[in-house]
Protein backbone atom coordinates (compact mmCIF):
# COMPACT_ATOMS: atom_id res chain seq x y z
CA UNK A 1 0.00 0.00 0.00
CA UNK A 2 1.42 3.58 -0.95
CA UNK A 3 1.90 5.87 1.88
CA UNK A 4 0.12 8.53 0.13
CA UNK A 5 -2.84 7.34 -2.27
CA UNK A 6 -3.07 6.83 -5.88
CA UNK A 7 -1.98 9.99 -8.28
CA UNK A 8 -2.51 9.65 -12.08
CA UNK A 9 -0.47 11.58 -13.53
CA UNK A 10 -0.61 13.81 -17.00
CA UNK A 11 2.82 12.83 -18.31
CA UNK A 12 3.59 14.27 -21.79
CA UNK A 13 7.11 12.98 -22.32
CA UNK A 14 8.82 15.86 -21.69
CA UNK A 15 11.16 16.83 -18.44
CA UNK A 16 8.22 18.41 -16.42
CA UNK A 17 6.01 16.14 -16.24
CA UNK A 18 8.31 13.04 -16.34
CA UNK A 19 10.36 14.67 -13.56
CA UNK A 20 6.71 14.99 -11.71
CA UNK A 21 5.68 11.48 -11.88
CA UNK A 22 9.21 10.16 -10.39
CA UNK A 23 9.00 12.82 -7.41
CA UNK A 24 5.83 11.41 -7.18
CA UNK A 25 7.29 7.90 -6.96
CA UNK A 26 9.88 8.38 -5.05
CA UNK A 27 7.54 10.41 -2.40
CA UNK A 28 5.53 6.72 -1.71
CA UNK A 29 2.62 7.65 -4.21
CA UNK A 30 1.31 5.32 -6.07
CA UNK A 31 1.57 6.39 -9.29
CA UNK A 32 -0.46 5.94 -12.32
CA UNK A 33 0.75 7.78 -15.66
CA UNK A 34 -1.15 8.64 -18.55
CA UNK A 35 -0.35 10.39 -21.64
CA UNK A 36 -3.39 11.99 -23.58
CA UNK A 37 -3.76 12.39 -27.39
CA UNK A 38 -5.17 15.70 -28.10
CA UNK A 39 -4.32 16.39 -31.87
CA UNK A 40 -3.52 14.32 -34.74
CA UNK A 41 -0.92 16.46 -37.02
CA UNK A 42 -1.90 14.37 -39.98
CA UNK A 43 -5.24 16.30 -40.10
CA UNK A 44 -3.73 19.91 -39.37
CA UNK A 45 -2.90 19.69 -43.22
CA UNK A 46 0.80 20.43 -42.82
CA UNK A 47 4.34 19.30 -43.59
CA UNK A 48 6.05 20.13 -40.45
CA UNK A 49 7.08 17.13 -38.71
CA UNK A 50 5.42 16.24 -35.15
CA UNK A 51 6.70 18.06 -32.39
CA UNK A 52 5.35 18.59 -28.93
CA UNK A 53 3.04 16.27 -26.58
CA UNK A 54 1.09 14.82 -29.39
CA UNK A 55 3.88 12.65 -30.98
CA UNK A 56 5.07 9.36 -31.16
CA UNK A 57 8.50 9.81 -29.68
CA UNK A 58 6.68 11.71 -26.75
CA UNK A 59 4.24 8.71 -25.74
CA UNK A 60 7.45 6.47 -26.21
CA UNK A 61 9.26 8.45 -23.91
CA UNK A 62 6.56 8.15 -21.23
CA UNK A 63 5.82 5.10 -21.05
CA UNK A 64 10.10 4.04 -21.02
CA UNK A 65 9.84 6.10 -18.15
CA UNK A 66 6.80 4.74 -16.48
CA UNK A 67 7.95 0.76 -17.36
CA UNK A 68 11.35 1.43 -15.92
CA UNK A 69 10.51 3.03 -12.34
CA UNK A 70 7.69 -0.14 -12.11
CA UNK A 71 4.64 1.82 -12.43
CA UNK A 72 1.19 1.78 -15.32
CA UNK A 73 0.48 3.99 -18.18
CA UNK A 74 -2.08 4.83 -20.54
CA UNK A 75 -2.84 6.44 -23.45
CA UNK A 76 -6.28 8.08 -23.77
CA UNK A 77 -7.10 9.66 -27.15
CA UNK A 78 -8.76 12.65 -26.11
CA UNK A 79 -9.17 13.94 -29.62
CA UNK A 80 -13.10 13.77 -30.08
CA UNK A 81 -13.29 16.06 -26.44
CA UNK A 82 -10.43 18.26 -27.75
CA UNK A 83 -11.53 19.53 -31.11
CA UNK A 84 -14.94 19.94 -30.14
CA UNK A 85 -14.59 22.34 -27.97
CA UNK A 86 -10.81 23.89 -28.38
CA UNK A 87 -10.60 24.15 -32.38
CA UNK A 88 -14.28 25.10 -32.92
CA UNK A 89 -13.68 27.84 -30.02
CA UNK A 90 -10.63 29.33 -31.51
CA UNK A 91 -11.95 29.55 -35.06
CA UNK A 92 -15.10 30.95 -33.61
CA UNK A 93 -13.06 33.48 -31.40
CA UNK A 94 -10.68 34.53 -34.37
CA UNK A 95 -13.87 35.18 -36.67
CA UNK A 96 -15.49 37.70 -33.92
CA UNK A 97 -12.36 39.39 -34.53
CA UNK A 98 -11.13 38.52 -30.91
CA UNK A 99 -7.36 36.87 -30.11
CA UNK A 100 -8.45 33.22 -28.29
CA UNK A 101 -6.03 31.40 -26.01
CA UNK A 102 -6.49 27.74 -26.60
CA UNK A 103 -4.36 26.45 -24.15
CA UNK A 104 -6.26 27.89 -21.31
CA UNK A 105 -9.33 26.59 -22.31
CA UNK A 106 -7.44 22.94 -23.11
CA UNK A 107 -6.07 22.93 -19.69
CA UNK A 108 -9.00 23.63 -17.56
CA UNK A 109 -12.52 22.15 -19.68
CA UNK A 110 -10.52 19.67 -21.42
CA UNK A 111 -7.42 17.72 -19.73
CA UNK A 112 -8.33 18.29 -16.21
CA UNK A 113 -11.74 16.85 -16.59
CA UNK A 114 -10.51 14.31 -18.55
CA UNK A 115 -8.17 13.26 -15.94
CA UNK A 116 -11.09 13.67 -13.27
CA UNK A 117 -13.19 10.82 -15.08
CA UNK A 118 -10.24 8.70 -15.26
CA UNK A 119 -9.18 9.36 -12.02
CA UNK A 120 -12.45 8.40 -10.65
CA UNK A 121 -12.38 5.17 -12.71
CA UNK A 122 -8.82 4.25 -10.80
CA UNK A 123 -9.95 4.89 -7.44
CA UNK A 124 -6.87 7.81 -8.09
CA UNK A 125 -7.04 10.23 -4.97
CA UNK A 126 -5.28 12.83 -6.57
CA UNK A 127 -3.99 13.94 -10.06
CA UNK A 128 -1.04 15.69 -10.94
CA UNK A 129 0.74 17.74 -13.50
CA UNK A 130 4.14 19.39 -14.37
CA UNK A 131 2.91 22.56 -13.97
CA UNK A 132 4.94 25.24 -12.27
CA UNK A 133 2.22 26.75 -10.04
CA UNK A 134 1.32 25.55 -6.34
CA UNK A 135 -1.46 24.50 -4.91
CA UNK A 136 -2.96 24.61 -1.12
CA UNK A 137 -5.91 24.84 1.13
CA UNK A 138 -7.11 27.97 3.08
CA UNK A 139 -10.77 28.32 4.20
CA UNK A 140 -12.31 25.20 2.52
CA UNK A 141 -11.46 26.44 -0.53
CA UNK A 142 -7.84 25.30 -2.84
CA UNK A 143 -6.05 28.11 -3.88
CA UNK A 144 -3.76 28.87 -6.55
CA UNK A 145 -0.49 30.44 -6.32
CA UNK A 146 2.34 31.46 -8.60
CA UNK A 147 5.44 28.69 -8.55
CA UNK A 148 8.85 30.10 -6.96
CA UNK A 149 10.49 30.22 -10.38
CA UNK A 150 8.40 33.28 -11.85
CA UNK A 151 10.18 32.91 -15.16
CA UNK A 152 8.38 29.64 -15.57
CA UNK A 153 5.21 30.22 -13.36
CA UNK A 154 2.21 29.00 -15.26
CA UNK A 155 -0.21 30.12 -12.61
CA UNK A 156 -1.56 32.37 -14.99
CA UNK A 157 -2.96 29.19 -17.58
CA UNK A 158 -4.91 28.12 -14.62
CA UNK A 159 -7.24 30.16 -13.29
CA UNK A 160 -10.17 28.15 -15.09
CA UNK A 161 -9.84 25.43 -12.91
CA UNK A 162 -12.92 24.90 -10.58
CA UNK A 163 -12.82 24.06 -6.64
CA UNK A 164 -13.38 19.94 -6.85
CA UNK A 165 -10.40 20.03 -9.19
CA UNK A 166 -7.72 22.28 -7.33
CA UNK A 167 -8.34 20.46 -4.31
CA UNK A 168 -7.63 16.95 -5.81
CA UNK A 169 -4.78 18.41 -7.46
CA UNK A 170 -0.81 18.18 -7.02
CA UNK A 171 1.82 20.82 -8.72
CA UNK A 172 5.05 19.53 -7.05
CA UNK A 173 7.33 21.43 -9.43
CA UNK A 174 6.25 25.07 -7.70
CA UNK A 175 8.22 25.00 -5.37
CA UNK A 176 11.28 24.16 -7.61
CA UNK A 177 13.56 26.44 -10.26
CA UNK A 178 13.91 25.03 -13.93
CA UNK A 179 17.48 24.74 -13.23
CA UNK A 180 16.58 22.36 -10.12
CA UNK A 181 13.81 20.68 -12.27
CA UNK A 182 16.68 19.67 -15.00
CA UNK A 183 19.54 18.77 -12.18
CA UNK A 184 16.58 16.18 -10.61
CA UNK A 185 15.86 14.85 -14.30
CA UNK A 186 20.06 14.19 -14.71
CA UNK A 187 19.73 12.72 -11.31
CA UNK A 188 17.14 10.41 -12.03
CA UNK A 189 19.54 8.75 -14.99
CA UNK A 190 17.74 11.19 -18.05
CA UNK A 191 20.54 13.27 -19.01
CA UNK A 192 18.84 13.44 -22.76
CA UNK A 193 15.41 15.25 -20.94
CA UNK A 194 17.90 17.43 -18.88
CA UNK A 195 18.98 19.22 -22.24
CA UNK A 196 15.24 18.60 -24.01
CA UNK A 197 14.07 21.76 -25.93
CA UNK A 198 10.52 22.98 -24.68
CA UNK A 199 7.60 23.54 -27.09
CA UNK A 200 5.80 26.31 -26.67
CA UNK A 201 3.30 26.14 -30.37
CA UNK A 202 -0.07 25.48 -30.14
CA UNK A 203 -0.25 21.93 -30.66
CA UNK A 204 -2.66 21.95 -33.42
CA UNK A 205 -0.82 24.77 -35.28
CA UNK A 206 2.74 22.82 -35.01
CA UNK A 207 3.67 25.68 -38.27
CA UNK A 208 2.95 28.69 -36.10
CA UNK A 209 0.81 30.02 -38.87
CA UNK A 210 -2.49 30.62 -37.64
CA UNK A 211 -3.60 32.28 -40.39
CA UNK A 212 -3.18 29.44 -42.91
CA UNK A 213 -5.21 27.19 -40.42
CA UNK A 214 -8.10 29.16 -40.70
CA UNK A 215 -8.36 29.10 -44.11
CA UNK A 216 -7.76 25.64 -43.96
CA UNK A 217 -10.37 25.06 -41.99
CA UNK A 218 -13.18 27.82 -42.81
CA UNK A 219 -14.22 27.50 -46.68
CA UNK A 220 -14.09 30.30 -48.65
CA UNK A 221 -12.96 31.92 -45.91
CA UNK A 222 -10.31 33.92 -47.58
CA UNK A 223 -12.38 34.84 -50.44
CA UNK A 224 -14.98 36.41 -47.88
CA UNK A 225 -12.90 38.46 -45.87
CA UNK A 226 -10.10 39.56 -48.33
CA UNK A 227 -9.77 43.22 -49.44
CA UNK A 228 -11.40 45.34 -46.29
CA UNK A 229 -10.52 48.52 -45.06
CA UNK A 230 -7.27 49.77 -42.81
CA UNK A 231 -8.35 53.09 -41.08
CA UNK A 232 -7.03 55.16 -38.59
CA UNK A 233 -9.43 56.12 -35.62
CA UNK A 234 -11.34 59.23 -37.08
CA UNK A 235 -12.21 56.68 -39.71
CA UNK A 236 -10.07 57.65 -42.63
CA UNK A 237 -9.14 54.50 -45.12
CA UNK A 238 -5.71 54.55 -45.69
CA UNK A 239 -5.50 51.23 -47.52
CA UNK A 240 -6.97 47.25 -48.03
CA UNK A 241 -6.10 44.51 -45.80
CA UNK A 242 -6.16 40.39 -46.58
CA UNK A 243 -9.12 39.81 -44.23
CA UNK A 244 -10.16 40.93 -39.94
CA UNK A 245 -9.37 37.02 -38.86
CA UNK A 246 -5.88 37.09 -39.99
CA UNK A 247 -4.83 40.26 -37.86
CA UNK A 248 -4.31 41.00 -33.58
CA UNK A 249 -4.39 44.12 -31.64
CA UNK A 250 -0.63 45.22 -31.39
CA UNK A 251 0.02 43.76 -34.09
CA UNK A 252 3.10 46.00 -36.54
CA UNK A 253 4.74 43.58 -38.57
CA UNK A 254 3.08 41.87 -41.37
CA UNK A 255 0.73 44.72 -42.60
CA UNK A 256 1.90 45.55 -45.66
CA UNK A 257 1.05 49.01 -45.05
CA UNK A 258 3.64 52.18 -45.30
CA UNK A 259 2.40 55.05 -43.65
CA UNK A 260 5.94 56.80 -42.86
CA UNK A 261 5.96 55.65 -39.08
CA UNK A 262 5.27 52.84 -36.72
CA UNK A 263 1.93 51.69 -36.74
CA UNK A 264 0.03 49.44 -35.06
CA UNK A 265 -3.91 47.33 -34.60
CA UNK A 266 -5.28 49.12 -32.69
CA UNK A 267 -9.14 47.95 -32.97
CA UNK A 268 -10.76 44.54 -35.26
CA UNK A 269 -14.36 45.31 -36.29
CA UNK A 270 -15.61 41.85 -37.93
CA UNK A 271 -18.78 43.66 -38.37
CA UNK A 272 -17.22 46.02 -41.26
CA UNK A 273 -14.16 43.70 -42.00
CA UNK A 274 -12.61 46.64 -40.81
CA UNK A 275 -9.23 46.73 -38.87
CA UNK A 276 -8.38 50.42 -37.03
CA UNK A 277 -4.50 51.34 -37.16
CA UNK A 278 -2.62 53.55 -35.04
CA UNK A 279 0.05 54.95 -33.18
CA UNK A 280 1.61 53.09 -30.35
CA UNK A 281 0.06 55.27 -27.61
CA UNK A 282 -3.62 54.90 -29.35
CA UNK A 283 -2.78 50.93 -27.71
CA UNK A 284 -2.87 52.39 -24.26
CA UNK A 285 -6.21 51.54 -21.90
CA UNK A 286 -7.43 52.49 -18.33
CA UNK A 287 -9.93 50.09 -18.24
CA UNK A 288 -11.77 46.70 -19.81
CA UNK A 289 -14.55 44.15 -19.03
CA UNK A 290 -14.02 40.75 -18.24
CA UNK A 291 -16.86 38.20 -18.72
CA UNK A 292 -16.89 33.81 -17.68
CA UNK A 293 -15.28 34.60 -14.45
CA UNK A 294 -14.38 31.80 -12.29
CA UNK A 295 -13.38 32.94 -8.75
CA UNK A 296 -10.60 31.05 -7.03
CA UNK A 297 -9.55 32.06 -3.72
CA UNK A 298 -12.55 33.65 -2.53
CA UNK A 299 -16.49 33.08 -3.45
CA UNK A 300 -16.83 36.75 -3.92
CA UNK A 301 -15.02 39.72 -4.97
CA UNK A 302 -16.19 42.83 -2.85
CA UNK A 303 -16.79 46.17 -5.03
CA UNK A 304 -13.52 47.84 -5.65
CA UNK A 305 -11.42 45.18 -4.56
CA UNK A 306 -7.50 45.96 -5.39
CA UNK A 307 -5.86 43.49 -7.36
CA UNK A 308 -2.81 42.71 -9.80
CA UNK A 309 -4.07 42.23 -13.04
CA UNK A 310 -1.83 40.36 -16.03
CA UNK A 311 -3.68 40.51 -19.46
CA UNK A 312 -1.36 37.65 -21.15
CA UNK A 313 0.83 35.38 -20.00
CA UNK A 314 4.20 37.04 -20.00
CA UNK A 315 2.38 40.20 -18.49
CA UNK A 316 3.93 41.60 -15.12
CA UNK A 317 0.74 42.67 -14.15
CA UNK A 318 -0.72 46.07 -12.74
CA UNK A 319 -2.42 47.29 -9.96
CA UNK A 320 -6.31 47.84 -10.70
CA UNK A 321 -9.46 48.27 -8.97
CA UNK A 322 -12.81 45.50 -9.35
CA UNK A 323 -16.16 46.05 -10.46
CA UNK A 324 -19.11 44.15 -10.89
CA UNK A 325 -20.58 45.33 -14.14
CA UNK A 326 -23.74 44.83 -16.62
CA UNK A 327 -24.36 41.57 -18.11
CA UNK A 328 -22.26 39.36 -15.39
CA UNK A 329 -19.12 41.38 -16.42
CA UNK A 330 -16.35 42.36 -14.02
CA UNK A 331 -15.17 45.86 -14.46
CA UNK A 332 -11.33 46.47 -14.59
CA UNK A 333 -10.07 49.96 -13.71
CA UNK A 334 -6.00 50.19 -13.96
CA UNK A 335 -3.92 52.71 -11.78
CA UNK A 336 -1.96 53.39 -15.10
CA UNK A 337 -2.17 52.87 -18.68
CA UNK A 338 -2.09 49.06 -20.20
CA UNK A 339 -0.91 48.91 -23.74
CA UNK A 340 -2.72 46.26 -25.97
CA UNK A 341 -5.45 44.97 -24.47
CA UNK A 342 -6.64 41.97 -26.74
CA UNK A 343 -10.29 40.67 -26.25
CA UNK A 344 -10.40 37.31 -26.19
CA UNK A 345 -7.41 36.85 -24.50
CA UNK A 346 -7.40 35.84 -20.10
CA UNK A 347 -7.26 38.37 -17.35
CA UNK A 348 -6.31 36.87 -14.36
CA UNK A 349 -6.49 38.88 -10.93
CA UNK A 350 -3.72 38.30 -8.01
CA UNK A 351 -3.55 38.97 -4.52
CA UNK A 352 0.28 38.82 -4.29
CA UNK A 353 1.21 35.47 -5.38
CA UNK A 354 -2.34 34.25 -5.21
CA UNK A 355 -4.86 33.37 -7.61
CA UNK A 356 -8.18 35.41 -6.92
CA UNK A 357 -9.40 34.17 -10.01
CA UNK A 358 -9.62 35.11 -13.88
CA UNK A 359 -12.04 35.32 -17.00
CA UNK A 360 -12.12 36.45 -20.41
CA UNK A 361 -11.19 39.83 -22.15
CA UNK A 362 -13.86 41.22 -23.69
CA UNK A 363 -15.04 44.84 -25.89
Amino acid sequence: MSKHGKVLVAMSGGIDSTVTALMLHEQGYEVVGITMKTWDYASAGTSKKETGCCNLDSFNDARAAAVHHGFPHFILDIRDEFGDFVINNFVDEYLAGRTPNPCVLCNTHIKWRALMKRADAMDCAFIATGHYGRIREENGRGVISKGVDETKDQSYVLWGLEQDVIKRTLLPLGGYRKTEIRQMAFDFGYPELAKKAESYEICFVPDNDYRGFLKRKVEGLEERVDGGNFVLADGTIVGKHKGYPFYTIGQRKGLDIALGRPIFVTEIIPETNTVVLGDEVELNRSEMNVGGINLVKYDQLSEGMEAVVKVRYKDKGTLANLYQGGEGLTKVHFYEQVKGIAPGQSAVFYEGDDVLGGGIIRR
